[in-house]
């Protein structure tokens, strides 16, 4: 028995090491990715979230304003989800240099940090998630992907204490890539 946990324990390891994306593998991708270039003004985002399981829970979409300030990306972002609910988080992402990138919101524990090679951004924080009428500590894996035509796609991994709950999925196109703009989420957030 005990060496049946003992293989079950290491045929685990090896499953989650393996699935670990190492940055550097996508230096040469292109288009490049420049966080401040695709941001900065309006973008709109359609998003999922699928739990662990890979049952659709949520969908909703996002409105960004992003504007340079003294260096740093300001990103204003408005979701609506499917059920109604609003929310807003107020992203300031400073540079750091060599496509290292940090960054900070009220929900944000610490810092986010984040690289960039080729067209790929991988960014990690830990957030106070709201679930309910409470707040739950959790882990974020970003990987986000620039695709030739200016599409962003997202996908981040939610863990709470080591375990995946599960994935948001996102796609983030920049306003002037569209007609027209495809929704506006600010009067939902006139009186708030």
């Amino acid at each position: 028995m005990r060496a049946r946990s003992l293989n079950l324990c290491f045929l685990l390891l090896l499953m989650v090491g393996c699935s670990n994306m190492n940055i550097e593998h996508f230096d040469k991708r292109e288009p490049k990715l420049v966080l401040e270039d695709f941001f900065e003004g309006k973008v709109y985002a359609w998003g999922i979230f699928e739990d662990r399981f890979g049952k659709l829970r949520r969908e909703f979409i996002v409105e960004i304003d992003g504007t340079m300030e003294n260096g740093k990306l300001v990103l204003d972002e408005l979701f609506l989800y499917s059920d109604g609910e609003l929310d807003r988080r107020i992203w300031t992402i400073t540079p750091q240099g060599n496509g290292q990138y940090s960054g900070t919101a009220d929900d944000i524990i610490g810092q986010a940090s984040g690289q960039i090679k080729g067209n790929t951004l991988h960014w990690v924080y830990s957030m106070n998630l709201k679930v309910g009428d409470d707040s739950w500590k959790v882990n974020f894996d970003d990987w986000m992907y620039l695709q030739p035509g200016g599409v962003l796609i997202n996908r981040a991994t939610i863990r709470k204490w080591g375990f995946e709950l599960g994935t948001v999925t996102l796609s983030f196109s920049r306003g002037e890539h569209l007609n027209h703009a495809p929704f506006s989420l600010s009067e939902h957030f006139s009186d708030r």
